[in-house]
């Protein structure tokens, strides 16, 4: 006989990309990649682009030391039930269930990732910023090439800290559909896999993309991206520029505002919502 747990679940998205938020403060369900892959079913499931599994950082084996400054973990999967490093948007919609469900009390604080603690601050409009870090792009002997179809391109490697191969085009549409995968190469570049974003410009620090996320698919928002998206936008277009400057990235889903200061540290500003509540029943 299949014992059949009821699990509450909240379901959000940033420029919707949709997430569903499995509370498990004292990690008593750790959740298996089939119902990861079950969870965010469009058909099957309830659907969604990940799982963002909240736990407190206390219990994360292996993350304990980030409990020190942040008290809850965002255990993040993709749809395939692959593990990430972070999340820039669903990392705006576990803040905002944080403080919609009274497990924090202020507005500004810190949360657990695996690539690393993230300061958060709640703003009074609803958008949610977060400080992502500094992006880190290797040398290569040669620029990684992305091909869709019989286009290809050059791209731009990118960790933030997911891994990012930042391509400029012409138009969003020479992208194709994006169905499938696109293809990278060299493979080495990239051993754990990449998103790809396509970028064309649209104004004086202001571009649009699509991405196709590892593990997910084309989706209509990317936070990671967006951010990877501005750095790569910022030394094409101003290579010589010295000091702060923000960068307007559209998305399908929407708009989200990438802020580079004179540090290099970038600053993720989005909007975070979270739309219905309920239980569900896994196996």
């Amino acid at each position: 006989m299949v014992r059949i747990n009821e699990v509450p679940f909240v379901k959000g998205h940033g420029t919707g990309n949709d997430f569903i938020i499995i509370p498990d403060i004292d990690a008593k369900k750790d959740l298996t990649a089939e119902q990861v892959r079950h969870l965010c079913d469009r058909h099957r499931g309830i659907g969604g682009n990940g799982v963002l599994r909240v736990v407190r950082t206390e219990h994360m084996r292996g993350y304990e030391s980030q409990a020190a400054e942040a008290e809850f973990f965002m255990d993040y999967r993709n749809a395939d039930g692959s593990l990430a490093e972070m999340c820039g948007n669903g990392a705006r919609v576990f803040a905002r269930y944080l403080d919609a469900v009274g497990l924090v009390t202020k507005n500004d604080f810190v949360i657990g990732t695996r690539g690393g603690s993230v300061a958060v601050t709640l703003h009074t409009d609803h958008t949610v910023s977060l400080v992502m870090g500094k992006a880190n792009s290797p040398q290569v002997t040669s620029m990684p090439q992305v091909t869709v179809g019989s286009h290809s391109w050059k791209a731009v490697p990118v960790w933030i800290p997911n891994p990012h191969a930042v391509t400029f085009l012409d138009s969003l549409a020479d992208a194709g559909s994006l169905v499938d995968m696109p293809h990278v190469a060299p493979d080495s570049t990239f051993p754990e896999g990449v998103n790809v974003e396509f970028v064309v410009v649209h104004g004086p620090r202001h571009v649009a993309m699509r991405v196709y996320e590892r593990g997910v698919g084309e989706t209509l928002a990317c936070g990671t991206g967006a951010c990877a998206v501005a750095w790569a936008s910022r030394r094409h277009l101003e290579p010589d520029l010295v000091g702060e400057s923000s960068y307007t990235v559209d998305m399908p889903g929407g708009s989200v505002t990438v802020t580079e200061d004179s540090d290099g540290l970038l600053r993720l500003t989005g909007p975070a919502d979270l739309v219905a509540r309920g239980t569900v029943l896994l196996a």
